[in-house]
């Protein structure tokens, strides 16, 4: 039995495990994080990236608040891309491909240099409890240590199972063990629990592989970082590429369904609806000739590549007859075979918002066992178990974001109000107020609130001060300074747009769908004192300057809308709220509510079954109390 006693044990050390235990250990909790492997901190198991549609929002939010994920994201990316360019800034997301190993090894230098930080190699086997009250955790090798918290962060690996073909094997990760024991404790104590399917494509030899045939996908000639601190910009990238499959691909990878897992049914688990494997795929929209392929690289200096849309369970002689046949892949070598993976996760309905257990006091889930799925979902459910569980063991509030605030607020509010029986994956569309919620503004939204709870530092305030008295002056100037035809009507037929006749602010100018602040910039020597005052900051804060601007009116609508929701935020409803008395409450509103007893009477409203006149009520009665 160990003599020490931590305030958080974190179990499991993958991006969730990362970001739990840097951000309690950093907030002053004497902390242990217990991983299977001391090598494969933050290992990106899938694709070799982070960021993407939504998932760059989370990651910049994570940032904002005083994680760690944008800021070793930039540190080791080999690439970046913003997305969604063509459209509105609401849905921008920023995406990097990321050197695989730098990635994990940054990861591990930046645990160690924490001094309340404590690290054991060993397997988690079960939970120490009072009561119902979680008080440390044994392991594999005999090891007993008590807490006052635990976060569980087991990924794939609780009863991981791997599927290639007809051959099954227990494992968390191919070539990595999988986590017996907890599940079956966990169930014992009342806390349910399920299986989830995913699933990682072939890895390919990159010598082998004929680039000139495939579609070269470069980085930004300008490319963005995640972190809003002073990381290092990227000098160089490396490229991806785009290839596709064809019906000869899809016809020999059907050859293999006979033995397929997916299909003979040895797999229960239910895979992400928006990530399918090939043979998914195929079987499911067999009306589509084609699948397009990204051809990513695992890092600067490996010849290791990763077939992003090529996931697969098939036989590993189907996936490589397949593969041989795909146009630039004629002579390619595989260095391990795509394969499934199940494992058990728990409904995130059986959570409070600040991620703890409903059953088990002090215990808090977070990551791929409570059905997401991707490293960004992982790493904000990390975040703030890791903050919650700190602020616990400090008798304080925990901290709950709201839709309003944040992507993360979104996410955990859809895990534990509506659950989900699907690997949860992060969407724009996901958001209602994603205009607000945009990637530029994460800082603004969220680092006060992560410097009120001492996790961001002063000097992120001081930069964000700074930011923002920028992105005013810019708006300040636009909307008070006037430019003349001369001045500017080159650059308007340049643009394609009209020419002006008489002098017109550059405000005006600049809410034309034409017309960019960066063009202006560059063509309006009057405004070489405003970018030089800006300094090496300039392209972050004339781009926000610019949203601020030509999406004045839309944001100030989603504000007052997202007023208007926070007075049912606001209502606050007791954990043992006796719904039961509410007399009025249809049947299956009073079933629901009792079942997910919501923290607010926003959350309840959000509860499927659970109807506006349900509501109503519920707010009637509140407030008469």
């Amino acid at each position: 039995m160990s003599a020490a006693i931590y305030d958080v044990i974190v179990v499991g050390a993958g991006h969730a495990g990362c970001e739990a235990a840097a951000a309690a250990a950093r907030l002053g909790s004497k902390t242990l994080l217990i991983s299977m492997s001391m090598s494969n901190f933050a290992a990106m198991s899938c694709n070799p990236a982070m960021g993407g549609i939504a998932k760059g929002q989370i990651v910049r939010e994570i940032d904002a608040l005083g994680g760690l994920s944008g800021i070793i994201t930039d540190r080791t990316m080999i690439q970046f891309r913003m997305l969604n360019k063509s459209k509105g800034p609401a849905v921008w997301s920023p995406r990097a491909q990321s050197d695989r190993e730098m990635f994990s090894l940054e990861w591990r230098r930046e645990l160690e240099k924490i001094p309340l930080l404590d690290f054991r190699q060993d397997m988690v086997t079960g939970l120490l409890l009072t009561n119902k009250t979680v008080t440390g955790v044994i392991t594999k090798l005999g090891y007993a240590v008590n807490a006052k918290t635990v976060i569980l962060t087991n990924g794939t690996f609780l009863n991981g199972t791997v599927h290639v073909g007809e051959i099954n094997m227990p494992a968390g990760r191919i070539g990595e063990e999988s986590a017996v024991g907890l599940t079956k404790q966990l169930r014992s104590l009342g806390i349910q629990s399920d299986r989830m399917k995913t699933g990682t494509p072939v890895r390919v030899d990159g010598r082998t592989i004929d680039f000139s045939k495939m579609i070269e996908q470069p980085g930004d000639e300008r490319p963005g970082k995640f972190s809003f601190t002073d990381t290092p910009a990227l000098k160089k990238q490396r490229s991806c590429y785009l290839a596709y499959t064809d019906l000869k691909v899809h016809d020999l990878l059907r050859k293999g369904f006979e033995k397929s897992p997916l299909f003979q049914g040895r797999i229960q688990g239910v895979g992400p609806r928006y990530c399918p494997s090939i043979e998914d795929k195929i079987e499911r929209f067999s009306d589509k000739d084609a699948h397009q392929l990204f051809v990513e690289p695992e890092g600067w200096n490996s010849i290791e590549y990763y077939i992003n849309g090529f996931s697969s369970s098939l036989p590993e002689e189907v996936q490589y007859e397949a593969l041989r046949s795909i146009v630039g892949f004629e002579k390619a070598k595989i260095f391990r075979p795509g394969y499934a993976i199940e494992y058990d996760y728990f409904p995130p309905t059986q959570l409070k918002p600040s991620l703890e257990s409903k059953e088990v006091e002090n215990l808090y889930f977070a990551g791929q066992v409570n059905g997401t799925t991707g490293y960004e979902e992982a790493a904000c459910q990390g975040l703030m178990a890791g903050i919650n569980a700190s602020r616990k063991v400090k008798n304080q509030e925990p901290l709950v974001l709201n839709r309003t605030q944040a992507y993360i607020g979104v996410l955990i509010d859809d895990l534990v109000t509506k659950g989900t029986e699907e690997p949860y994956r992060m969407f724009t569309s996901r958001a209602e107020h994603r205009i607000l919620l945009r990637q530029d503004n994460a800082d603004t939204r969220l680092t006060p609130i992560g410097f009120e709870i001492g996790l961001a530092e002063r000097e992120r305030m001081i930069r964000l001060s700074k930011k923002e008295e920028s992105v005013d002056r810019i708006v300040d100037y636009f909307k008070k300074v006037s430019v003349d035809p001369e001045e500017i009507n080159p650059f308007l037929l340049a643009s394609e747009t009209a020419e002006i006749r008489q002098k017109v602010r550059l405000y005006n100018v600049l809410l034309r769908p034409q017309i960019s602040i960066f063009g202006m910039f560059d063509a309006l020597k009057s405004l070489g004192k405003l970018k030089a005052d800006t300094g090496k900051s300039f392209e972050e804060i004339a781009e926000e300057a610019e949203i601020v601007m030509k999406y004045e009116g839309y944001i100030v609508k989603e504000e007052e809308m997202a007023l208007k929701i926070l007075t049912l935020e606001n209502l606050k409803i007791k954990d043992d709220f006796d719904y039961e008395q509410v007399l009025s409450l249809s049947t299956e509103a009073r079933q629901k509510l009792m079942k997910i007893r919501p923290a607010t009477l926003g959350q309840a409203s959000r509860i499927s079954g659970v109807s506006p006149s349900d509501i109503s009520v519920l707010m009637v009665y509140l407030k008469s109390k």
